[in-house]
Order: structure tokens, then C-alpha cells, then sequence
């Protein structure tokens, strides 16, 4: 869900509210998932308002309560079409509109905003305790189904180029889960999903929990399936104008999780990345530079 119910009304009632009515009504603009989902109170929190406030903005945009306001959000939400048939509708209207360059550069200034958002104080938090989480596992499982594959796997590829063990739950036949059967407290799970959640992914990481085993979560929302899962939770933003959801600032995230766990491991991650160096070596792994004929 892109846009709110309420999206049109709030933008041309905004002017005539009070300060913090606006800093309530710019939580609501920016955050129409998190209305439906989240309790007034935490929204608030978020909003950096107090409760009251999310109230007084209901009545102002003629509600009896927040609760009704929430309710709203919450129907739409249920309603809203996820499937990528609906939504490359819209995209082929808006790009028809707008031409290619402004929904190239739409995509490109939204994805900038969204990694930028990751600079914040408390994903610094979360990806800093993910990293120490990490770091201590005896192995790290990595698991990304779909459109998550990437980021997962990534991530997967850097841990292991650093020695760190790191196995990719993807093996041909669909075995990949089976190695789970040899999981130990002492391990993590990285599990990456978001909307439109894939089954797959929840049920494997539920299974991998029933046996102790801790949970990072790469996911969309802190009340997304797998945050309530997680011991640990990254919350990456995935709107797009595009008809496909963003995967960019998960991408990210796998990135600054492998450099981390990398820094932390120094010494062991030196050797192993000059293993890595002499294999590349030895099998001319990499193509070399040519000097150009004249």
C-alpha cells in the first residue's frame, strides 16, 4: 500500500493544523502500512507525538476516534491488490504520463532516500546487533526465497570469502533446508522476506526457531511475519514506482552485515581473504588488465 485512504484529504487539510497535528498527519502520509498495523501508541511513539495527538488528528479529519481512522487503513490494506498485474497498471499510466526518464530518475531519488534512511540511529542499532550476532554464530544460515534470493545470497558469498561458515538454504532438488537438521543453538538464521511474504521462507524459519536457533530478520516492517520471529530484526523500506517492489536497501544491508562480521573477525577474515587471493591466483581466476595495441 503505496498511498492511504486518507492521502488526498490530509494533504489539503494540512495547512490549517497545528504543528503537531502535522507532525501526526506527515507519520500517517509517510507510513499508511504501519497505520494499519501498529497499535496509536507506538505510531505516536514513532510520530514522536504524544497519544492524544493521533487522536485529535482523527477528529480533525472527522473521525470519531483513532481507532476508526486505524480500522480504515487496515480494510485497505486487506484490500489492497499485491499481485504485480495490478500494479504495472499504474506504473505503464504514470510512465506514459511522466516518460522513462522520470521513472527512471523516480526510482533512483527513491532509492537514495530509502538507503539513507538506513543511517538512522536505531537501523544503525539493528544492524550493528545483527552484525554481533553474526560474528558470534559457530554458522550462519542464509535464506531468501524469490525476489529476496539476492540479498540473501550475497550476503551468504561475503561471510564465506571472509571464513566465516555460512551455508545458502537454495540447494538443487529442494534440499537446501534439509542441512537445518544439523542446526545448533549456537547458530543464526538470516532470513530475508518482504510483502508479499513468500510461505516458504516464514515456515522454514518458524521450524528453524522450534529448534533454538536465533533469527535475524531482513524484512519490511517490525510487525512483518519474520520480525515476529526474530531475535533481531533490519527493517529495509521496499516502496517503488516500479510494479516490483525495491530490493535495493536489502542489498545494502547484506553489504554493511558482511563488512561488519568481516571487521570483526580481522585476523581470521585476513587469512582467509588471502587464501581466497592465492586460489584466484593460481586458477587465473580474474581477467588481467591488457595493455592496448597501437
Amino acid at each position: 500500500m503505496q498511498n492511504g485512504p486518507l492521502s488526498e484529504m490530509i494533504v489539503q487539510a494540512f495547512d490549517a493544523m497545528s504543528e503537531q497535528l502535522q507532525s501526526a498527519a506527515r507519520y500517517v502520509l509517510d507510513q499508511p502500512r504501519e497505520v494499519a498495523l501498529l497499535s496509536m501508541r507506538e505510531q505516536a511513539r514513532q510520530a514522536q507525538v504524544q497519544p492524544a495527538t493521533m487522536t485529535r488528528l482523527a477528529k480533525h479529519l472527522g473521525f470519531a476516534g483513532y481507532e476508526d481512522l486505524r480500522q480504515l487503513y487496515a480494510d485497505a490494506m486487506r484490500n489492497d491488490v499485491t499481485g504485480f498485474a495490478g500494479r504495472v497498471g499504474a506504473q505503464a499510466r504514470s510512465q506514459k504520463l511522466k516518460g522513462d526518464h522520470a521513472l527512471a530518475t523516480d526510482m533512483l531519488s527513491g532509492v537514495c532516500t530509502q538507503i539513507g534512511s538506513l543511517s538512522r540511529a536505531a537501523s544503525l542499532d539493528g544492524l550493528v546487533e545483527a552484525a554481533r550476532r553474526l560474528s558470534a554464530a559457530r554458522r550462519v544460515y542464509c535464506l531468501g526465497l524469490r525476489s529476496s534470493h539476492s540479498p540473501a545470497w550475497h550476503l551468504h558469498y561475503v561471510l564465506s570469502l571472509a571464513g566465516k561458515q555460512a551455508i545458502m538454504l537454495d540447494a538443487i532438488g529442494g534440499i537446501g533446508s534439509d542441512i537445518l537438521g544439523s542446526a545448533m543453538r549456537n547458530d543464526v538464521l538470516v532470513a530475508v522476506s518482504v510483502l508479499p511474504y513468500t510461505r516458504q521462507t516464514i515456515e522454514l524459519t518458524e521450524y528453524a526457531q522450534s529448534c533454538g536457533v536465533s533469527v535475524v530478520a531482513i524484512t519490511d516492517s517490525p510487525v512483518a511475519p519474520l520480525a515476529q520471529l526474530a531475535a533481531c530484526t533490519v527493517v529495509v523500506p521496499t516502496e517503488s514506482p516500479s510494479f516490483l517492489h525495491t530490493m535495493s536497501p536489502a542489498f545494502v544491508v547484506a553489504e554493511i552485515l558482511g563488512a561488519l562480521v568481516a571487521g570483526q573477525a580481522s585476523d581470521a577474515a585476513s587469512e582467509a581473504l588471502a587464501s581466497v587471493d592465492r586460489q584466484s591466483a593460481a586458477l587465473n581466476t580474474h581477467l588481467k588488465t591488457r595493455t592496448k595495441r597501437r
